[in-house]
């Protein structure tokens, strides 16, 4: 193990345990001294009866197998029982333009798999060819689109479909389809979002939202 950095910082509070796992180096590298801490040096500060652990992932977002990889070197010490894992939300896309009561879930849409939800979503992660991302209501990924996506999905044409990164294979809003990417007109596909209008779907900037959706984007 080298010493130049630490991945894993292991700090005690009030109630428990907090594993801080820095967010800009290799997964492997991080899991391998979270495995290398938790079995050679830290041994007197994890014994004991149980102890609460909360792990703070700073930016980075894991998928559920991530996850299950830290529960499962974290779970091996039978006294740490994990209680949250916090990961801060990206700001790819800006926080005003974001409705609240949505539903925020992390991970990434493989292809063959298809995420369903009944109201409006934040998705934290990528959306990859094959993969499909369905709501009744908003879709917004913070994260790069090139899967499909529809929003509206029970025939709202006023929901739309926001991403960091715009690449789909195909975007529905209620039963209207878009057209494909290369004929929307726009050298970019960072921060964009689409919308219904005149039965048509359009694609446009993400700080145009605002005219489409007044309530969204002040300040």
């Amino acid at each position: 193990m080298t010493a130049a950095k630490h991945h894993v910082t292991i700090k005690g509070v009030k109630d428990g345990l907090v594993f801080v796992l820095d967010d800009t180096c290799r997964l492997t590298d991080l899991l391998k001294e979270l495995q290398h801490k938790l079995e050679k040096t830290h041994q007197k500060i994890l014994t004991g009866p149980l102890i609460r652990v909360y792990v703070k992932l700073g930016k980075r977002v894991i998928n559920e197998a991530e996850q299950e990889q830290i529960k499962e070197i974290i779970g091996k010490r039978g006294n740490l029982i994990i209680q949250s894992f916090e990961t801060s939300v990206p700001t790819a896309l800006p926080s005003d333009i974001v409705p609240s009561g949505i539903k925020v879930m992390t991970g990434i849409v493989r292809s063959g798999q298809t995420v369903s939800h009944d109201g409006n979503l934040m998705w934290l992660g990528d959306v990859n060819p094959g993969g499909t991302i369905l709501s009744t209501g908003d879709i917004f990924i913070m994260g790069s689109l090139r899967g499909l996506a529809h929003a509206g999905s029970e025939g709202n044409e006023q929901s739309i479909i926001a991403a960091s990164h715009m690449r789909p294979t195909q975007l529905r809003i209620a039963g209207i389809f878009s057209r494909p990417p290369d004929e929307w007109g726009i050298d970019e596909a960072l921060m964009e979002f689409a919308y219904i209008q005149n039965g048509m779907m359009e694609i446009d900037k993400i700080y145009h939202i605002h005219r489409l959706r007044p309530e969204l984007g002040k300040g």
